[in-house]
């Protein structure tokens, strides 16, 4: 009887990352603001948490706002609720830079910060109390002692994708590695249960680079806005997709077994090459707003804490694991069928 603990332990483990993935809280956070415009005077906003503590902590709630080297803190305060409060700030003067950033501070959440949370606006308007910094005269950060995942601004809820959408890409890429060996091997001794691995890998790592297509379409739509936008990272991923299609449309056109295994060896050396070149090399070669490539930092360079580190890795192990057993499990699909096809005839 074969070893399988590999299998059953690769599908414990995406389980158990999905399961801890979305049972997992996010680190408390400031989603939006309204109105996300400062003027030139006297501007009232509303600020908007998310797992935060703004009654709880209101003793040693700080909330201040930058531009370049100006600082500017509230007049007045107002705490609605626990995730809600108001705030009124005075711009005193015109700034070089177009944006303001938000900072809220206190000793549960620690310091949360909104980057260019505002625009400057130019509008004058009556009301300009004097700037006042006194706010920042004692900053006190006590971290919450949860176990919990980063909370980035645009992202938000959505950042818990990177437990699905980054492993499948990993999965996809081993087992079309696979499929690349089991070609090379078939072109060296012409045996045809190295084609017939060599195509169900590749039948594999279809299946996971769709997952990865999907999941990253809906990254998408709740980051970007669209659910597919003119990147060189999705474009790439999708010629890559479509090189492989190829490969079974090739094997599908040549009725003699031999001629056809050879050429979709061939073919398979080309595609592998080609799939690396669409997502990971040309990409990184111009401006793309995919994290990672086009001067964007990575995940693991902003977002990827330690907490979320502890089920990101065992993921990307779960999927590659999953994505050989379901490489196997076709291979063995198909030896059955040439068995039953033999016994026919």
């Amino acid at each position: 009887m074969s070893i399988s603990w590999w299998k059953w332990l690769s599908a414990l483990v995406v389980l158990t990352t999905l399961i801890v993935g979305l049972k997992t809280p996010l680190s408390p956070g400031i989603p939006n603001v309204n109105p996300t415009k400062l003027d030139y005077g006297a501007t009232s906003v509303t600020v908007t948490g998310y797992n935060t503590h703004f009654q709880k902590a209101s003793e040693s709630l700080q909330i201040w706002v930058k531009n370049g080297d100006a600082i500017f803190c509230p007049y007045e305060t107002a705490i609605v609720d626990e995730n809600t409060m108001r705030a009124s700030f005075s711009i005193t003067e015109v700034l070089e830079g177009a944006f303001f950033d938000l900072y809220v501070n206190n000793d549960i959440d620690g310091t949360l910060f909104l980057p260019q949370a505002f625009l400057q606006n130019g509008m004058e308007v009556g009301l300009k109390p004097d700037k006042t910094e006194k706010c920042l005269d004692r900053i006190s950060v006590i971290e919450a002692e949860t176990y919990d995942f980063p909370n980035q601004p645009i992202l938000n809820e959505t950042i818990r994708n990177i437990l699905v959408h980054v492993p499948s890409w990993f999965a996809m890429i081993l087992v079309m590695l696979v499929s690349l060996i089991y070609s090379i091997k078939y072109l060296n001794n012409s045996k045809l249960e190295f084609d017939t691995r060599a195509e169900t890998a590749a039948h594999a790592g279809l299946l996971f680079a769709f997952i990865g297509l999907a999941t990253g379409s809906f990254w998408a739509r709740f980051t970007w806005g669209a659910w597919w936008v003119s990147d060189p990272r999705l474009n790439g991923a999708a010629l890559g997709v479509l090189v492989y299609l190829a490969y079974f449309v090739l094997k599908s056109s040549v009725s003699d077994r031999e001629k056809s295994a050879r050429l979709a060896a061939v073919y398979n050396i080309f595609a592998f090459t080609m799939m690396i070149l669409f997502i990971m090399v040309l990409p990184r070669m111009t401006d793309s707003l995919h994290p990672g490539v086009g001067g964007n930092p990575a995940f693991s360079q902003y977002d990827l804490d330690d907490n979320l580190r502890l089920v990101f890795y065992p993921a990307v192990a779960g999927w590659m694991g999953l994505a050989l057993w379901i490489a196997q499990l076709r291979y063995r699909m198909i030896i059955l069928r040439l068995r039953r096809k033999t016994r026919n005839e």
